[in-house]
């Protein structure tokens, strides 16, 4: 990928406001991207803002809910109910400001901003690079909303420009992962557990057939993490990674230094009476990625497999 923003194609219309860009990375990705609640929130918003999707219900009637934080720590609060889903070719909904609890709202930043409006985005693919298309359409304004609506276009392509720089930027990054994600049937504080005590992480770590020997496991930001894996032909594969950032009960951050070296991101999120466990393995470019997804992927699920059997035997203060 270029590290420059590409440009975009901007479109004032009589009926509506369309923007595009083409980005370098498959139509698969760019589709997740705008899809999937945990990468919708690495890239949404306007800039500066951190997103949340506190509801995903992709299908046709379903509705999405978000939250955007603002660097002053204001909420803003979006929604959108999907009326027709093509994948990887159409996403068309209606969205809207909201409260906390999806009722519509009118927007904070402007009185006479539309108060609800039809977006329609497409998707598609030639070369390996996928191009969105993006159409605004105000639904059924009024004639304030509508001459609003027609006079914010520069507005429009400079808040959308800087959205999809953010979107660029993540499809940088996300070409260089492997994630890898599980909802499993125990709190988050046993999750927790299970990943910060050395006594069960040692006996859960790894693909099917692994065990581990601990040399050095010193959970702060700095530490050290050393250990052999001891494969079931009797191989030994020596490990060392450093902890980067240590949040309880959410998340883990560490850098796996010795070959090959990526960043591993884990995050453990309450959801449906269990915890998702979010596993993402960021590589040093996309060629090594390729190159270890066919072993890593299956591999992730066999760990999955193996907490999972663990978690039981996990008690919690």
């Amino acid at each position: 990928m270029s590290d420059a923003n590409p440009p975009d194609t901007a479109t004032p219309a009589s009926n509506g406001f369309v923007i595009g860009r083409t980005f370098d990375a498959p139509l698969d990705l760019v589709w997740r991207a705008w899809t999937e609640p945990e990468r919708i929130a690495r890239w949404w918003g306007h800039t500066g803002s951190e997103a949340t999707v506190v509801r995903q219900d992709l299908r046709p009637g379903g509705l999405q809910l978000y939250r955007l934080r603002g660097a002053d720590g204001q909420d803003l609060w979006g929604r959108a109910v999907y009326s027709e889903i093509v994948p990887q070719t159409l996403l068309l909904f209606v969205n809207s400001s909201s409260d906390p609890d999806a009722g519509i709202t009118r927007h904070p930043w402007g009185a006479t901003w539309p108060l609800e409006m039809l977006s329609r985005i497409t998707f598609a693919e030639a070369d390996g690079q996928t191009t969105v298309t993006i159409c605004w359409t105000p639904l059924s304004p009024t004639e304030s909303e509508r001459q609003t609506f027609d006079s914010s276009h520069a507005g429009m392509t400079q808040g959308w420009g800087g959205t999809l720089d953010q979107l660029t930027a993540y499809l940088e990054t996300a070409a260089r992962e492997i994630v890898s994600t599980r909802v499993v049937r125990a709190t988050r504080e046993t999750v927790w557990t299970a990943w910060t005590n050395p006594l069960h992480l040692a006996r859960w770590w790894g693909p099917a057939g692994f065990t581990n020997t601990f040399h050095v496991f010193d959970l702060r930001p700095g530490g050290h993490w050393q250990f052999t894996m001891h494969g079931p032909d009797g191989a030994n594969y020596r490990n060392e990674s450093v902890f980067l950032e240590i949040e309880r009960p959410a998340r883990i951050v560490f850098d796996h230094v010795s070959p090959p070296r990526f960043q591993v991101t884990a995050t453990f999120a309450e959801e449906d009476g269990g915890t998702r466990i979010t596993f993402r393995m960021t590589f040093e470019n996309r060629r090594e990625r390729d190159a270890l997804a066919a072993i890593i992927v299956p591999a992730n699920e066999q760990n999955f497999d193996r907490i999972e059997a663990e978690l039981p035997l996990v008690s919690t203060p």
